[in-house]
Parts: structure tokens; sequence; C-alpha cells
């Protein structure tokens, strides 16, 4: 019987990596890809740490998208998982705001998430089943002075996977948004920060929940950050 797949667009080294690494230890096939072909060379090396295979993908185009899914499918199988981790922030004031800066942030952040989860739902809808998980951040439910080119994007992202949950949810496909409340830190660094590989457990277990008590959302963060 082979091996489920999974799916991380927005494979990066930290909690990117987690979640490969996870995910294979719990005996998936997972399938990497970042935008940047230049570092692809890293994403190769955790790939073959893995099992897995490495990919470029820009989450922007919904062409490259739709290759990418369609290439893991003729190359490991068809995806079961499917997590947008990808995302970009330029930091400045509302008024110090490029318009093109903005409308990048929301391509990456936003746009991306929605080309990820069209391709995903195109394979796991005809099987019936199938979890779509996509990262969330403190600035998904509040837009603090000077985070307007994350929180935009965050906000719609969110919205984005409420609507497909609701969607698709009756048709066996489990969306859930993660909402990572803090700052992501390295594992073993202490508790003023998220822990890489404390938050791939979330997201396992999320992939392993029972349709009789699926989460939509599930917030992190660390036991001493304020909320």
């Amino acid at each position: 019987m082979s091996q489920p797949v999974a799916v991380i667009v927005g494979a990066g080294p930290g909690l990117g990596a987690a979640l490969a690494r996870r995910f294979a230890k719990a005996g998936m096939t997972v399938a990497v890809a970042r935008r940047n072909a230049s570092k692809l060379g890293k994403l190769g090396k955790l790939a073959t740490e893995i099992g897995g295979k490495a990919y470029a993908c820009d989450a922007t185009d919904a062409a490259a998208v739709e290759n990418l899914f369609a290439a893991v499918t003729r190359d490991l199988g068809t995806p079961v998982l499917a997590v947008f981790n990808a995302g970009a922030y330029r930091p400045g004031g509302i008024l110090d705001i490029d318009p093109g800066d903005f409308e990048e942030c929301w391509r990456i952040g936003c746009l991306g998430g929605l080309n990820v989860g069209q391709a995903a739902l195109r394979r796991m809808v005809p099987a019936g089943a199938g979890t779509i998980l996509y990262t969330g951040a403190t600035a998904s439910l509040r837009g603090s002075a000077g985070f307007a080119n994350l929180a935009v994007p965050k906000f719609g992202l969110r919205a984005l996977a409420q609507s497909m949950a609701r969607e698709f949810g009756p048709k066996g496909i489990h969306v859930a948004h993660v909402l990572i409340d803090g700052q992501i830190g390295r594992d073993g660094g202490g508790v003023n920060k998220l822990g890489p590989s404390a938050i791939a457990e979330a997201y396992l277990h999320l992939y392993e929940q029972h349709p009789s008590a699926w989460a939509q959302e599930m917030d992190l963060r660390p036991n001493v950050e304020k909320f």
C-alpha cells in the first residue's frame, strides 16, 4: 500500500522544514515547494533527508501551482494533505506603503492560498477526502500599526479558509486555519517563542482528526504570550 502524500507550499527552513520532517516521520511521502528556485539546493537536501521531493513553485501563479500538483501526483501520488505556509511582509506605515509592495504581499499571502486550495481541491473532491491547512498569524485577527502589509493578506487568507471549509467540509475535505500567535523560534529555544516541531505536532493532529470532530481553526502561542 502506497504512503499518503503531503504537499507543503512555502517550505522554508523553519516551520516548513519542521512540518516536512514530522509528516515524513508519520509515514507520509512529502513534496516540499518554495518560490525561490535559487534556494532549491537546500530544499533538495531536506527532501533527500525525508525521502520526499523538492519543487520550485510561485504560489501567485495559478498555472504554476496546477503544474506543481500535477507533477506531485505523477511523481509521488495524489496528495491527501496540502499545507499553505507562504507569506510576505514589507514593513511600513499606511502613508509609506508602496502600492506595488502591498499588492505583492497580498498576492503571495492570500491569492497564493486560493491557488493552492483550488489545485488541492481538484484532486481531493473526486476522492471525497483530504485536508488543507493554512498558516495564519496574530495579524489574521488584528491589524496593528505598521503591519497592514501583513494583516490584509492574513485577514483574507482566514476568510478564504472559512469559506472553503463551509463549502467543502460536507464533501469530505477538512480545511483548517492555524493562527500562530507569537514569534516562531527554534526547537529547544525556551518558551518565549513557538518551537517549530511543537507547531508541526498540532498540524499533524489536525490532519488526523476524525470527521465527527474537525477543528476549523486552531490558535497556538507560547504559554507566556499575552492575549
